[in-house]
């Protein structure tokens, strides 16, 4: 068989397998830490629950995948994990799925690994949402889902500092209730109410033009320009109130 007719043959192979994100629909890329239980636990030296110095290289990845080619809109990112908003416009790609997965995969990968100096490895999955509402949906969601997993962190590690091991502690708190596990961290001297925002809802990340000033240099005459810019917040409300947030910043795209 020629090179032609086996090249051929393999793109058709390769275009078989094919998923794109349909016109109009935003898109949606979820990343999630591969092993991070054991990275985490074994390799970084990180205070626990939760690591300021860990967070921010979240933090830092999600900016730097601000700026890799795609129109991301807005970033959110809780523990191990990032979901990054990209315009319905975008045509990256072309809006193929297994490149959009591979490339930020591979970008965050690589940009989280050098600042631990660790093989760092992170998954990827694309959703495609086709309204405003289900993308306020999407990221509440992930927020409750930060809630959830930031009360049992905390409830994990005060009984592993108070002398129970992984499997006791594991064990007691694996059914209970969220009203039981603030007793319990009430029992133990921490108002969970009173712990940062960042531990519990998680951290948003928008890209908005900012109205900037300057001068001609030609002509020396003020001249005011737009430039995008990436900012970072730690304190999001709750459901209600993050929804109310998410709506404004999505309305301006």
């Amino acid at each position: 068989m020629k090179f032609e007719e086996i090249e051929a043959l393999m793109r058709r192979n390769e275009n078989l397998s094919e998923q794109y994100i349909l016109p109009e629909n935003f898109i949606v890329v979820r990343l999630d830490g591969k092993g991070f239980t054991k990275l985490t636990k074994e390799k970084l030296s990180l205070e626990k629950p939760f690591d300021q110095k860990f967070s921010q290289a979240m933090i830092d990845t999600t900016k730097y995948l601000f700026n890799i080619g795609f129109k991301v809109i807005y970033g959110y990112t809780q523990s191990d994990e990032i979901s990054l908003l990209i315009h319905k416009d975008d045509n990256t790609f072309n809006r193929k799925v297994r490149k959009i997965n591979s490339v930020l995969a591979g970008e965050a990968s690589a940009f989280f690994s050098l600042r631990f100096q660790e093989i760092c490895v992170f998954d990827c999955r694309t959703i495609a949402i086709p309204n405003l509402e289900m993308l306020l949906d999407y990221f509440c969601w992930r927020q409750e889902d930060s809630h959830r997993n930031s009360l049992s962190a905390h409830c994990y590690w005060t009984l592993r500092k108070n002398g129970f091991t992984a499997k006791q502690t594991t064990e007691r708190i694996e059914k209970m209730h969220q009203s039981d596990k603030n007793e319990l961290l009430f029992q133990y001297g921490i108002n969970y109410n009173n712990l940062p925002l960042w531990q519990k809802r998680g951290i948003g990340i928008l890209n908005l033009k900012v109205e900037k000033k300057g001068s001609n240099p030609m002509t020396k005459e003020p001249v005011v320009y737009f430039r995008n810019e990436v900012f970072v917040e730690n304190e999001l409300a709750t459901r209600e109130g993050y929804r109310i947030f998410l709506k404004e910043v999505f309305n301006k795209f």
